[in-house]
């Protein structure tokens, strides 16, 4: 028996679709945590323990998500394997920046042999280099932790063909496409928003629609 990651194809392979065609040095970044709010038996796990992290484009995203589909007991956590239950894979919507990156891994890792830290990782700090390199932000997430949540009063403080809503697991995800706010809105959405409700805001960590979250699969829906 394997781990189950893609619960709904369709929904991923329409995500993937929508996602913004990159450009020859972006990447997309993604990662695969096992959340200790969504496990039944949370003692035995750490909270919000990386698993897998990976980088891609859009032609091979949906085949590198199907290969975290690994047996199941393969993801271990202090020695303990990783519940189904508290799976969740996540995407950063707005491209890395390659170029960007590598030139602050090459200062990071300069840093590290200067310091003579030699029990750093190469790989991982490369990567964490990457996951930080946003490129061009094309969009603003505001993470919305609750269901409920003022639809009708977002319409009204920003223009609602910039937004798409993605329902979580334990609220919304609203992703402002920043080049499609209409003039009248700019000065002042952004604490309109946040004064509604907001969690967290800016360039963050997406659940991934069509894939798993804690037992939920997230899914864009139409609110307007």
């Amino acid at each position: 028996m394997n781990y189950q990651i893609i619960t709904n194809k369709d929904q991923l392979l329409d995500f993937i679709e929508w996602l913004p065609e990159l450009a020859d040095n972006e990447k997309y970044y993604c990662c695969l945590f096992a959340r200790k709010k969504y496990c039944t038996d949370a003692q035995k796990i750490p909270d919000k323990a990386q698993l897998k992290r990976f980088l891609s484009d859009k032609s091979r995203l949906y085949d590198k998500i199907k290969q975290l589909e690994v047996e199941v007991g393969a993801y271990k956590l202090r020695g303990v394997e990783a519940p189904q239950e508290a799976l969740a894979v996540y995407i950063n919507p707005n491209p890395r920046d390659l170029k960007r990156a590598t030139y602050d891994g090459i200062i990071k890792l300069t840093q590290l042999l200067k310091n003579d830290n030699k029990n750093f990782n190469p790989h991982a700090e490369l990567l964490s280099c990457i996951q930080k390199s946003v490129g061009r932000k094309i969009y603003l997430d505001f993470d919305v932790d609750t269901k409920d949540f003022d639809f009708q009063q977002l319409a009204s403080i920003i223009n609602p063909s910039c937004l798409k809503i993605l329902e979580t697991r334990g609220g919304y995800h609203i992703l402002v496409q920043l080049a499609a706010i209409e003039q009248a809105y700019k000065k002042t959405f952004y604490n309109k928003i946040v004064k509604l409700g907001v969690d967290q805001t800016g360039d963050q960590l997406l659940p991934i629609p069509g894939c798993i979250q804690g037992g939920f699969t997230p899914r864009f829906i139409d609110v307007f």
